[in-house]
């Protein structure tokens, strides 16, 4: 996805975030020869990239689009009265880690080279869009404002938002039309677990120009952003946190990893590939047929590959990643089965769009798949 934004976003801000933040990096003068720092290895071959560690690539926010934005950020919590600026690093993905006040970054975000691999290696930019990154940041904001006043400790948090102390699942089951839940990121993230719940409402909440009101008017949500509204007001604005960050707490620092970045992606691509059953026979030969001399499913499915992926990912809220791996896969078993297109394209592309969105949605809602009957 490639970032565009206003030139006020794309600007450093007045509020420097280098190497002291992120663990140092190219001076004053490789940072303000352009947009972005002049890193040697923004030049080199995938290969050789692939091959540095994390720590060597001596990332910083200062000089980047990320610094005007989070100077946007820090405004937007001047502007409501908050004073306490959760610091900022960067991370091998978003992130606030558990317990400490303060924001990872994804590293990707801080120069074009990275984005494009990471694009190429995951098949999406979390956070690319100068929208979707405020909305992130604003999340992870959420988190830290929870950690630094203790907020989850209140016993109305415990009744609106649930147990703190809840486990977290990487599958949970969403309700896609609920409205006791906001909508500020993907995938029903509320949802997840009661820390995502609160981080989302506040998200919305701080974004400037929201009429939460009346958006959210007959919402079982409303309820928890007047809580929220009255939280930071008696909790919050105006007031020093009751934990501050330290940096050695700074979970997955990219400053400290020493791992490569292909190490980092073959561990991230395994996770998004997730396990998917055997598919099901019978299902793909009612969509397609066996033999004959039309033209091979598999190739047909080939070649609208990027198209499904787009669409399927963007109606049931799946990564692409893991969209594309389970269709990988049907193209392979269509090859072995020698399946053939033998109804009109449209027919065929939209049987087999709606096939592979129910595997997804099954999946997304319930972490299962349900056999067809």
């Amino acid at each position: 996805m490639p970032e565009q934004g206003p030139p006020a976003d794309d600007a450093p801000g007045n509020e420097g975030h280098g190497a002291d933040a992120v663990g140092g990096g190219p001076g004053p003068e490789a940072r303000s020869r352009g947009r972005y720092p002049d890193y040697p290895w923004a030049r080199l071959p995938e290969t050789e990239l692939l091959a540095m560690r994390m720590k060597d690539l001596g990332l910083v926010i200062e000089g980047t689009s990320i610094d005007g934005r989070i100077s946007r950020l820090r405004r937007e919590l001047d502007n409501v009265g908050i004073y306490f600026h959760p610091p900022c690093y960067l991370a091998d993905e978003w992130c606030c880690p558990d317990g400490v006040p303060a924001v990872g970054v994804a590293f990707y975000l801080t120069h074009p080279r990275l984005r494009r691999l990471e694009s190429k290696m995951i098949l999406e930019i979390e956070g690319g869009q100068p929208d979707e990154f405020m909305r992130i940041l604003r999340h992870e904001t959420g988190h830290a404002m929870n950690y630094a006043f203790l907020l989850h400790r209140k016993k109305r948090w415990r009744e609106l938002f649930g147990p703190f102390e809840a486990e977290y699942k990487e599958v949970y089951r969403v309700r896609p039309y609920s409205k006791k839940y906001v909508r500020n990121l993907a995938n029903w993230y509320a949802q997840m677990h009661p820390d995502e719940d609160f981080a989302e409402t506040f998200a919305v909440w701080l974004e400037p120009g929201s009429d939460w009101r009346r958006e959210y008017a007959g919402w079982g949500a409303l309820e928890k952003l007047e809580y929220v509204d009255e939280l930071m007001k008696s909790d919050v604005i105006g007031r020093p946190p009751k934990v501050t960050p330290r940096k050695k707490n700074f979970i997955g620092s990219v400053a400290r990893i020493a791992t490569t970045l292909a190490n980092h992606y073959k561990r991230k691509r395994a996770f998004y590939a997730r396990a998917y059953p055997d598919f099901y026979d019978p299902d793909l030969t009612r969509i397609f047929r066996e033999g004959g001399e039309r033209e091979c499913a598999s190739d047909f499915l080939r070649h609208r590959r990027a198209a499904l992926v787009d669409n399927i990912a963007r109606w049931s809220q799946e990564n692409k990643f893991t969209v594309d791996a389970l269709l990988r896969d049907i193209i392979d078993r269509c090859q072995e089965l020698d399946l053939r297109v033998a109804s009109p394209e449209a027919d065929a592309v939209l049987a087999a769009t709606a096939y592979l969105t129910t595997l997804v949605v099954n999946y997304r809602h319930t972490g299962e798949f349900k056999r067809h009957r």
